[in-house]
């Protein structure tokens, strides 16, 4: 038994890199523990754990004195020079007590302690890999689900899904393959708890980030994302270059990039606007695909009104007002939608001065053009 514990001890050391002093260490703390527990010993003792035979001895510590008043932990001086010349009171004499049956105990606690410490150790190296991977997505595999949670396996651990992260377009069946958001990891006494999510915004960054080269380069940036799961979501996208188109980058050859987008997150609608600087132009792009005739800026309540055309209404709104609040939440900016008759109406609309410039007027044209010629990911909400 002593040399398949040296053998386990050296192979937990390379496989597993649990370093051999701390398993010898936690193996004779045990042994402590199990000699008081099986012997009913009170005294101070320590094991030794002799790495090149693999035996195990008990020995009593007792300090020296003069007068002894509890044999347990003491020992007289004349008592203790028999054993050794030397020692003087205050001197601590070690004397063996290993029991005739030790070794049965023993080695039962010694497996306990590296199968513990195996488990210890494994957690700990899934919690550090995990750990690492928040805010990260990865593949899993559904494998059963229940009122509260669906649990997905990541290779060498399982995560948990909540109702609430879940998408309502979603039914999520055995074996089903799906990209997962990893949004907490915690440390508890059975392991690593991974939360994932389908619905966090961060999903839909990470999966454009996988997507379009341009951004995993850092030539696009995402600058913001708006996201109502399972229905549609507006991504707003920057490029410093100025030879960089990042909305036709983010669409792909054809709509492909999008699209794989789309069909992961299973059809969610997706539009891809261009951030800007400027809230006049930023709100504008946000709206789209609807047209904006005019936008009025209140810097100090950070709100605007946008002005559309009558027939464009319903469109910059959108269904139950979706497309006006993932604009809102996109550039952070309150939008108070008008048409451009009730604009006319109040006296805001037309103003004295054009708000777009013949430049903006050009990127918003081109921009209407991007979204007619992705027709498939924008639906007319009239």
């Amino acid at each position: 038994m002593s040399n398949e514990l040296l053998d386990a001890l050296d192979r937990l050391e390379k496989e597993k890199g649990i370093s051999r002093d701390i398993l010898v260490e936690a193996i004779e703390a045990a042994l402590v523990s199990a000699y008081k527990r099986n012997f009913n010993q009170a005294q101070n003792v320590r094991t030794d754990f002799n790495l090149e035979t693999g035996l195990m001895k008990v020995f009593a510590r007792k300090e020296v004195v003069d007068e002894v008043f509890d044999s347990r932990l003491e020992i007289s001086l004349d008592e203790a020079r028999k054993i050794d010349p030397i020692y003087e009171v205050g001197d601590v004499v070690e004397i063996e007590v290993t029991p005739r049956n030790f070794g049965r105990i023993a080695a039962q606690t010694a497996k306990q302690v590296v199968t513990q410490r195996v488990r210890e150790a494994e957690r700990g190296i899934i919690f550090e890999e995990f750990s690492d991977r928040e805010d990260d997505i990865m593949t899993g595999i559904v494998q059963r689900k229940d009122h509260r949670f669906v649990y997905v396996s990541l290779g060498r651990a399982e995560a948990l899904m909540p109702v609430h992260e879940q998408m309502p377009n979603e039914t999520y069946r055995h074996n089903d393959r799906l990209k997962v958001y990893i949004t907490k990891v915690e440390k508890t006494t059975k392991g690593p708890q991974i939360f994932v999510s389908r619905t966090h915004p961060n999903l839909l960054k990470r999966l454009f980030e996988l997507e379009v080269p341009e951004i995993y380069e850092g030539a696009v940036e995402i600058m913001s994302v708006a996201r109502e799961a399972g229905d549609r979501s507006k991504i707003s996208v920057h490029s410093a270059n100025e030879d960089v188109d990042p909305v036709g980058a983010c669409v792909g050859p054809k709509g492909s990039r999008v699209q794989a987008v789309v069909d992961e997150l299973g059809g969610e609608k997706i539009d891809i606007v261009k951030y800007s600087k400027d809230p006049i132009e930023f709100v504008a792009n946000a709206l789209s695909p609807s047209k904006v005739l005019d936008v009025i800026v209140n810097e100090e309540e950070k709100s605007t009104v946008v002005v559309v055309p009558d027939y464009q209404l319903s469109l910059a709104i959108g269904k139950r007002g979706q497309n006006a609040r993932l604009a809102a939440k996109l550039t952070g900016w309150k939008i108070d939608i008008k048409s451009e008759t009730d604009a006319r109406e109040m006296g805001i609309y037309p103003r004295e001065e054009p708000f777009f410039s013949d430049e903006v007027i050009m990127e918003a044209n081109s921009q209407e053009r991007e979204d007619i010629s992705n027709d498939e990911f924008f639906e007319d909400e009239e």
